[in-house]
């Protein structure tokens, strides 16, 4: 069982998304970063591309979108206690970047989360 944010669980989440096949037309990368008490930080990509899923831990120089949030939000939103949505809404989540455009391929992108459901289970908090 991976620790959360660590590197061994962004490799499980890598895993997970190189098993599930999406639209080719379908590209977006996208930045998790995650704030810890002391500043300091996690930070992951997911990328979108050629109907594929892939995940790496560190900085992409140019996101579609950025998602910034504490850990206690981030660890809230990965076991599906929260959502995205109401984090942001309470501004408990920031967001940069391209939004319009996560929110016009919101259908599409509700199949990451499933493809990262079974990470969840298998996640030490």
């Amino acid at each position: 069982m991976a620790r959360f944010l660590s590197d061994a669980w962004i490799a499980d989440l890598d895993e997970a998304g190189r098993q599930c096949t999406l639209s080719p037309d379908l590209r977006l990368t996208l930045q998790q970063v995650v704030v810890e008490e002391r500043g300091a930080g996690v930070a992951y990509v997911i990328r979108i591309a050629d109907g594929r899923i892939s995940v790496e831990p560190g900085v992409d120089p140019a996101p579609d979108v950025t998602l910034t949030q504490d850990r206690t939000t981030a660890m809230a939103v990965a076991r599906a206690e929260l959502s995205a949505q109401s984090a942001f809404m309470s501004g408990r989540l920031r967001v940069g970047g391209d939004l319009r455009g996560v929110l016009d391929r919101a259908q599409e992108l509700a199949v990451v989360a499933d493809v990262f459901a079974a990470v969840r289970s298998s996640t030490t908090w």
